[in-house]
């Protein structure tokens, strides 16, 4: 409990002001204090968790989901967010809609809003598509607001994105300071990003982005390692360089794997499909080429199986640090000889570090939870004062 006043005091000195009535979708567009915010915040919501302290500031209002992508731990994460907060989750099922009869993205927007006080939405297949529409979904509901269509301006969050995972890699972040003892003790700390073989050819490229975007803040040596002809997008890499200079950190890109592993604190092998694939995929999508998606497909797949060497393996393990570097992985992994033939990480390697894995995912709804309350409360530290003198159960036993 005294932990929980701490940190509220702590929060009470970083400047978020900005961060009411606004949304979360690039990690990179947020301050330090914005991010060091949300770190905040979510260890104290989770404290409160652990202490029976209800962190209910809603006592009505909905959580819109849209997830235009297959989704287990970050649905079930923004549905946990929006319920910790006090708030009901309703899915907008687009087939179950009027978007396929037409419905403009402002007209959808605003009639899901009405009583509405937060939306996540996961689009991330498509390369200039997913980040436009969340954008495209806020300026229609600022404008509804606006117009005095809808009582109040619903925040957006990110769920996943063509350029972006912010919910991921800040959950990710949380994990690693939590290991580590503190954000002080990453500083000068390896961390290995790199491309791992996997049987699917069509994995979304921001969960390395949103790595590479995020960690560099910190002072970090990250590593960006993948074959040739896996490049990820070159304005995200361009951000991780620019972090990297100003924390005194650094970004490298290298197309060996063991490079990447060697003397590593942190390795995160993670399969992602090439840049330029991901474009022109988006493109013969538009244009509704069916045999040309299934041809590119089939390259892809057979582009994969060249490099079925690039996997977490005990004899990748041993080249880092100590041979004990922290794995990590967003879930779910493609386990050698469990979930497939062939994949990212062996079945010894993954057991090894499972738990672990499993705690680093546990961080996402509070992460959430985190990025909802920052936009909903004009003084957050004051309101956590309050929630915490109050101190209703969440529960009575």
């Amino acid at each position: 409990m005294k932990n929980i006043k701490k940190m509220i005091n702590d929060l009470s000195k970083l400047d978020q002001s900005k961060m009411h009535n606004d949304d979360f979708l690039l990690t990179w567009e947020k301050t330090d204090d914005e991010i060091d915010s949300v770190f905040k915040v979510a260890e104290i919501l989770r404290g409160m968790r652990e202490n029976n302290i209800s962190s209910k500031i809603f006592d009505s209002g909905l959580g819109i989901s849209l997830f235009r992508d297959n989704s287990t731990r970050t649905r079930f994460s923004f549905s946990s967010a929006c319920n910790l907060l006090g708030l009901e989750v309703q899915d907008l099922d687009e087939n179950k809609s009027q978007v396929a009869h037409g419905e403009t993205v402002r007209e959808t927007a605003n009639m899901i809003s009405f009583m509405a006080d937060v939306i996540g939405i996961r689009d991330d297949m498509y390369i200039g598509k997913g980040n436009t529409y969340m954008r495209e979904v806020s300026k229609s509901v600022v404008e509804g607001n606006k117009d005095g269509v809808l009582e109040q301006r619903p925040t957006l969050v990110n769920l996943q994105c063509d350029i972006d995972h912010p919910t991921q890699s800040m959950s990710d972040m949380l994990h690693l300071i939590n290991e580590f003892g503190g954000v002080e003790n990453l500083k000068g700390k390896k961390i290995a990003m790199t491309w791992a073989y996997s049987p699917s050819y069509g994995k979304p490229l921001s969960v390395p982005q949103g790595v590479i975007g995020l960690m560099t803040r910190f002072g970090m040596d990250v590593v960006l390692a993948h074959p040739e002809g896996y490049e990820v997008m070159s304005e995200v890499e361009e951000v991780a360089k620019a972090n990297a200079l100003k924390s005194a950190g650094s970004f490298k890109k290298t197309n060996s794997m063991e490079e990447a592993f060697k003397d590593a604190d942190i390795v995160y092998p993670k399969s992602w499909a090439p840049f330029v694939a991901m474009e022109k995929r988006t493109e013969l999508y538009g244009k509704r080429d069916f045999d040309g998606i299934k041809e590119l497909e089939g390259e892809l797949l057979a582009q994969n199986a060249n490099h079925k060497d690039w996997e977490c393996t005990e004899e990748m393990m041993e080249l880092t640090k100590k041979g004990e570097a922290l794995y990590m992985h967003c879930l779910p992994a493609d386990i050698t000889d469990v979930s497939c033939v062939a994949g990212e990480v062996s079945a010894n390697v993954f057991e090894k570090y499972r738990v672990a894995t499993y705690k680093e995912a546990s961080f996402k709804p509070y992460i959430i939870a985190a990025m909802i309350f920052l936009s909903k409360v004009k003084d957050p530290s004051e309101t956590l004062t309050k929630l915490m003198t109050q101190k209703k159960e969440r529960h009575f036993e």
